[in-house]
């Protein structure tokens, strides 16, 4: 017996719709989907959200990190200085500082689950086109809210069948 269902697609369609379902889960908090699909969905789903869990707070220690950034002016915009070339030419970079920054670092075992995590979600884009990193939301949003809950961290609501093909319609949400 397989450890999946087909849905009726050859393998890169079923697990390119199903990374699709996904990240629209972590993204959105819920997802309207058939039942055969939310079932898979909600499979893989409440894998990573228990990875998540368990790694939430696993880091090895904090470290100082050298970051470069640019100067900003009062009203947020990068400020530009003119440097002269080897040639003589004269153009304009943006002025840039570099700060020393205490950050807190991954134990390896939480970089492998964000890695796995990362196998399983796009990379998407808010409505201002910024990207937004679902696996940073999966790690510091979601999984401190599931930190005490036991598995169950999905729900399934049935719709009723759906008016083309009458298949059963379904709503996957996160709990």
């Amino acid at each position: 017996m397989p450890t999946q269902r087909k849905l009726g697609r050859p393998t890169d369609q079923r697990k390119a719709m199903l990374k699709g379902l996904v990240t629209s889960l972590i993204q959105h908090g819920r997802i309207e989907t058939t039942e055969k699909r939310a079932l898979e969905v909600k499979n893989i789903a409440e894998k990573l959200i228990s990875l998540a869990v368990k790694e939430c707070d696993n880091f090895s220690a904090s470290k100082n990190v050298t970051v470069s950034a640019p100067v900003l002016d009062s009203k947020g915009r990068k400020v530009l200085k003119t440097v002269t070339s080897k040639n003589g030419n004269k153009y304009e970079v943006v002025e840039r500082e570099t700060k020393t920054v205490l950050k807190t670092v991954d134990a390896p075992s939480r970089l492998a689950a964000r890695r796995q995590v990362m196998n399983w979600v796009y990379r998407v884009k808010d409505q201002d086109g910024n990207t937004v990193n679902l696996t940073n939301k999966l790690f510091d949003e979601i999984a401190p809210k599931y930190k005490d809950r036991k598995g169950g961290y999905t729900r399934i609501y049935k719709l009723g069948a759906r008016r083309g093909d009458g298949a059963e319609v379904v709503v996957l949400e996160l709990v």
